[in-house]
C-alpha cells in the first residue's frame, strides 16, 4: 500500500468554517497557546525588550539577558533554558511592580493584536460551558494579565513561573511549559487528554498530540508540516477580521 503523501497541503478553514468545526465538537475542555495563537507576535520576547527599554530591570540584567538571547538565537541555549531565563531576569523585584508593568505592557503593546475571531470563539465556548485553559512559555505575569481579556482565571493559566517569597520574585523556577513540558504541565494539572488544543508552533505540537482534536492556528512552517502528516486543518486569523458567530 503506498505511503501517505505528507507534502500535500492541509485543508485551510475560513473563519466561519473554523468556528463551526470547533463549536460542533462542543469540547468539554479546550486548551489554548497564547503568543501567535490568540494574538499576533511574541509577547514574551517583546516584554523582555520593553523591560530593557523602560528600565524595569537594571543595566547589568539587560546586558546579561541580551547576551543570553543572542546565544539562544545561535543555538547555544535551549528553548526551555531561554524561556526560564526570560522569567528569572526579574529576580529580586517586587511582584506587585511586575504585575503593574505587565498590565501596562499588555495594554499598550499587545492588546490591539488580539485576533477578534479567536476572542469571539473563546467567548462562545465559555458560554457553552467549556472549561478553558491557557498554556504558554511566556512568564505568568504577562499571560495572567492577558487572560483577563478572555475570562480565563489564573488557576487555569500554565506559564513559566518562579517562586515568590514575601512578595519578592526569586530565580527558582517552578515550571517552564514548552515543547513536551506543555503536555506535562497539563497532566500535572489534571488535564491529560483535553478535548481540543489550539497552537501555532512546533513548541505546541506535544500538547496538540494529546488532544482529541488539534487546531493549528496561524501556524509556523514546522507546525504546518506536522499538520500535513496528522491531517489537521489550518486556520489563519486576522487582527483586522471581525466576525459574528
Amino acid at each position: 500500500m503506498p505511503s501517505a503523501d505528507v507534502t500535500t497541503s492541509p485543508q485551510r478553514y475560513s473563519t466561519p468554517e473554523f468556528h463551526a468545526a470547533v463549536l460542533l465538537e462542543n469540547p468539554r475542555i479546550a486548551v489554548f497557546d497564547c503568543d501567535g495563537t490568540l494574538w499576533s507576535g511574541d509577547a514574551g520576547y517583546d516584554f523582555m525588550q520593553w523591560s530593557i527599554e523602560t528600565g524595569l530591570v537594571s543595566r547589568n540584567v539587560s546586558d546579561w539577558i541580551d547576551s543570553r538571547y543572542r546565544m539562544y538565537r545561535a543555538g547555544e541555549i535551549s528553548e526551555v533554558g531561554m524561556c526560564g531565563e526570560m522569567t528569572q531576569m526579574y529576580a529580586n523585584l517586587a511582584e506587585s511592580e511586575l504585575r503593574r508593568a505587565a498590565a501596562e505592557f499588555f495594554r499598550t503593546r499587545v492588546e490591539a493584536n488580539i485576533f477578534p475571531s479567536m476572542r469571539r470563539l473563546l467567548a462562545s465556548l465559555r458560554e457553552r460551558g467549556t472549561e478553558l485553559w491557557a498554556v504558554s512559555s511566556t512568564n505568568n505575569w504577562v499571560i495572567e494579565e492577558a487572560m483577563t481579556r478572555f475570562d480565563i482565571p489564573a488557576d487555569h493559566v500554565l506559564c513559566t513561573r518562579v517562586e515568590v517569597h514575601n512578595e519578592r520574585i526569586t530565580s527558582t523556577l517552578l515550571d517552564v511549559p514548552t515543547d513536551e513540558g506543555k503536555a506535562a504541565s497539563l497532566e500535572r494539572s489534571g488535564v491529560p487528554h483535553p478535548d481540543a488544543v489550539f497552537g501555532n508552533s512546533i513548541h505546541d505540537a506535544a500538547m496538540m498530540e494529546i488532544a482529541a482534536r488539534a487546531y493549528p492556528v496561524n501556524p509556523t512552517p514546522a507546525l504546518v508540516q506536522v499538520a500535513a502528516e496528522r491531517g489537521w486543518p489550518l486556520y489563519y486569523p486576522s487582527v483586522q477580521e471581525h466576525v459574528s458567530l
